[in-house]
Protein backbone atom coordinates (compact mmCIF):
# COMPACT_ATOMS: atom_id res chain seq x y z
CA UNK A 1 0.00 0.00 0.00
CA UNK A 2 1.43 3.38 -1.03
CA UNK A 3 1.62 6.39 1.28
CA UNK A 4 0.76 8.86 -1.50
CA UNK A 5 -1.90 8.02 -4.08
CA UNK A 6 -3.73 9.58 -7.02
CA UNK A 7 -6.07 12.49 -6.10
CA UNK A 8 -4.28 13.12 -2.76
CA UNK A 9 -3.75 16.74 -1.74
CA UNK A 10 0.01 17.21 -1.28
CA UNK A 11 2.44 20.01 -0.47
CA UNK A 12 5.97 20.32 -1.87
CA UNK A 13 8.55 20.34 0.94
CA UNK A 14 11.80 20.88 -1.02
CA UNK A 15 12.98 22.32 -4.30
CA UNK A 16 12.13 25.41 -6.32
CA UNK A 17 8.38 24.88 -5.81
CA UNK A 18 8.63 24.55 -2.02
CA UNK A 19 5.36 25.43 -0.31
CA UNK A 20 3.12 24.88 -3.34
CA UNK A 21 0.05 22.69 -2.96
CA UNK A 22 -1.57 20.54 -5.58
CA UNK A 23 -3.39 17.32 -6.35
CA UNK A 24 -1.56 14.19 -7.45
CA UNK A 25 -2.50 13.57 -11.09
CA UNK A 26 -0.81 10.18 -11.26
CA UNK A 27 1.86 8.04 -9.66
CA UNK A 28 4.49 7.55 -12.38
CA UNK A 29 6.42 4.79 -10.59
CA UNK A 30 7.18 3.94 -7.00
CA UNK A 31 9.54 6.94 -6.67
CA UNK A 32 7.84 9.69 -8.74
CA UNK A 33 4.50 11.50 -8.74
CA UNK A 34 2.94 14.05 -11.10
CA UNK A 35 1.36 17.00 -9.24
CA UNK A 36 -0.86 19.54 -11.00
CA UNK A 37 0.60 23.05 -11.46
CA UNK A 38 3.88 22.07 -9.77
CA UNK A 39 7.29 21.61 -11.45
CA UNK A 40 6.02 23.11 -14.71
CA UNK A 41 8.43 23.15 -17.66
CA UNK A 42 8.24 24.54 -21.19
CA UNK A 43 8.56 21.91 -23.89
CA UNK A 44 9.03 22.54 -27.61
CA UNK A 45 6.54 20.29 -29.36
CA UNK A 46 6.38 19.44 -33.05
CA UNK A 47 2.96 19.52 -34.70
CA UNK A 48 1.28 16.18 -35.34
CA UNK A 49 -1.52 16.55 -37.91
CA UNK A 50 -2.58 12.90 -37.54
CA UNK A 51 -3.44 13.43 -33.85
CA UNK A 52 -4.61 17.01 -34.42
CA UNK A 53 -1.91 18.49 -32.17
CA UNK A 54 -0.58 21.95 -32.86
CA UNK A 55 3.11 22.68 -32.56
CA UNK A 56 4.78 25.32 -30.41
CA UNK A 57 5.89 25.77 -26.85
CA UNK A 58 3.66 24.01 -24.32
CA UNK A 59 3.82 24.03 -20.54
CA UNK A 60 3.50 20.69 -18.83
CA UNK A 61 4.11 19.30 -15.34
CA UNK A 62 7.09 17.02 -14.82
CA UNK A 63 7.36 14.26 -12.19
CA UNK A 64 8.65 14.97 -8.68
CA UNK A 65 10.44 12.62 -6.34
CA UNK A 66 7.90 11.21 -3.90
CA UNK A 67 10.26 12.12 -1.05
CA UNK A 68 9.90 15.81 -1.95
CA UNK A 69 6.15 15.93 -1.28
CA UNK A 70 4.12 15.39 1.88
CA UNK A 71 0.44 14.66 2.33
CA UNK A 72 -1.43 17.85 3.28
CA UNK A 73 -3.13 17.74 6.69
CA UNK A 74 -6.10 20.18 6.70
CA UNK A 75 -6.34 20.21 10.54
CA UNK A 76 -2.71 21.28 10.96
CA UNK A 77 -2.55 23.38 7.77
CA UNK A 78 0.76 21.86 6.68
CA UNK A 79 2.33 18.69 5.31
CA UNK A 80 2.36 15.60 7.50
CA UNK A 81 3.93 12.17 7.57
CA UNK A 82 1.79 9.11 6.93
CA UNK A 83 1.57 5.82 8.78
CA UNK A 84 -0.67 2.76 8.59
CA UNK A 85 -3.20 1.31 10.99
CA UNK A 86 -5.46 -1.73 10.88
CA UNK A 87 -9.05 -1.06 11.95
CA UNK A 88 -11.29 -3.41 13.93
CA UNK A 89 -13.02 -4.59 10.74
CA UNK A 90 -9.64 -5.63 9.28
CA UNK A 91 -9.15 -2.74 6.84
CA UNK A 92 -5.68 -1.23 6.51
CA UNK A 93 -5.90 2.58 6.38
CA UNK A 94 -3.50 5.51 6.21
CA UNK A 95 -3.27 7.81 9.24
CA UNK A 96 -1.51 11.12 9.91
CA UNK A 97 1.45 10.66 12.27
CA UNK A 98 0.91 13.93 14.14
CA UNK A 99 -2.69 13.45 15.30
CA UNK A 100 -3.54 9.85 14.33
CA UNK A 101 -6.50 10.90 12.21
CA UNK A 102 -7.52 8.53 9.41
CA UNK A 103 -6.78 9.80 5.87
CA UNK A 104 -8.89 7.22 4.01
CA UNK A 105 -12.61 7.30 4.64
Amino acid sequence: MQKIRKNDDVIVITGRDKGKRGTVLRVVDEDHVLVENVNMVKKHQKPNPQKGEAGGIVEKPMPLQISNVALYNPQKGRGDRVGFKILEDGRKVRVFKSNGEVVDV
